[in-house]
């Protein structure tokens, strides 16, 4: 019988994780268990001051707003100024959202992008800008050139900077350079900012920054989450500042939708936003992962490109080298489960995306053996 619903699924691309089974299933095998070092899952526990905050706020009947509390939007502008140099916000510029996922793949839909419109992204991206852009039925350019656009005017453009998966950081004149470009030709510049707190040899900007858009917030966006910063990927807490007039059509769309941030949620992200101090303590954790796996690899005959921030370690052994997917079948076998470059676009098809978000005692194991490639 056919079904009375077209599949939407035809109009995506493959969920590349589902490639990942049979690797994991042998890394599994491994009689000292897998270390997982492919998707990126926090693993050290949520911070006291989170689960303090919800706990306070467990008695939450009412529905929530979509808008989001004041005390949760007016924490998100203190941190921007505080943490990134980026004062003038005001809390008609920020919207909570149910994780930064769920807003990255439902922008185009949410601002009326739709077929013949353009999307463009890095290179190298996070697969869900392209998601976003199949559901509409949008065309895509995977480009880190702006004069490889030509002439035509995208709908919308995505920064990553810290890159997923790369780790490489845009200096504030590259950030300037889009944003000016965006603005002579009126394209809503977006701007992934997920890691910016997970920076290690280069400072990363937001656009945000007045060295960047030079004090004006129009025509582009920077989206964030807590998941990284703060262990809270199952709190689904993010955010969205930037162009007040686009916001608030995210918020109108969004109010028909009922799309809103739990309220309990909502106390926890004005919380964790203002406690510094947990997240130093965890970029003091992960630095130090890092720097184990980064020796390991090295030492195993991989280099390290990029890299100077996000979560991840973007290892090759060269162009000459195995492709991915014999790296990642060879890591398997050691027990050690990463991500192919290929998942990210066809510039990384020689590289392997490494989390260091593992615990410690299994960032030492994979340590261990990487050392018997050596």
């Amino acid at each position: 019988m056919t079904s009375v619903v077209p599949p939407v699924s035809r109009r995506l691309p493959d969920f590349p994780w589902d490639k990942l089974t049979s690797y994991a299933a042998t890394a599994r095998a491994h009689p000292d268990d897998i270390v997982d070092l492919s998707v990126g899952t926090p693993v050290d526990p949520t911070p006291e001051v989170a689960q303090a905050a919800l706990r306070a706020a467990a008695d939450s009947p009412g529905y929530p707003l979509t808008i989001g509390l004041p005390e949760a939007r007016q924490a998100v502008v203190d941190w921007f100024a505080r943490a990134h140099g980026v004062p003038g916000l005001e809390i008609d510029q920020v919207l909570p959202v149910i994780g930064s996922k769920e807003l990255i793949a439902s922008l185009p839909t949410h601002l009326g992008v739709g077929p013949g419109d353009l999307v463009v992204f890095p290179q190298l991206a996070y697969p869900t800008y392209e998601v976003g852009a199949a559901l509409v039925g949008a065309r895509t350019m995977a480009t880190d050139s702006l004069t490889s656009i030509g002439p035509e005017t995208p709908r919308l453009l995505w920064l990553n900077s810290p890159s997923n998966p790369t780790g490489r950081v845009l200096p504030k004149e590259h950030l300037k350079k889009v944003v000016d470009w965006c603005r002579e030709r009126r394209v809503l510049l977006v701007s992934d900012e997920c890691y910016i707190e997970c920076s290690w040899e280069a400072p990363a900007y937001s656009v945000l920054h007045p060295d960047v858009c030079g004090g004006s917030h129009d025509g582009i966006l920077a989206v964030h989450s807590l998941s990284k910063r703060s262990n809270l990927a199952g709190y689904r807490c993010a955010f969205v500042a930037g162009d007040r007039s686009v916001v608030a059509e995210l918020l109108a769309v969004r109010k028909n939708l009922g799309l809103q941030m739990p309220g309990p949620q909502q106390r926890v992200l004005a919380a964790v936003l203002d406690d510094d101090e947990h997240s130093k303590e965890q970029h003091a954790r992960y630095a130090a992962r890092r720097a184990t796996l980064r020796a390991a690899l090295e030492g195993a005959g991989f280099t390290i490109d990029h890299s100077e921030a996000s979560l991840y370690l973007w290892a090759t052994r060269g162009p000459d080298g195995p492709d991915c997917w014999a790296t990642v079948a060879e890591l398997a076998e050691l027990g050690i489960l990463v991500a192919p470059g290929e998942f990210y676009g066809r510039a990384g098809s020689h590289h392997v995306r490494v989390a260091f978000t593992a615990t410690d005692e299994r960032v030492a194991a994979a340590a261990e053996r990487l050392a018997t490639l050596a």
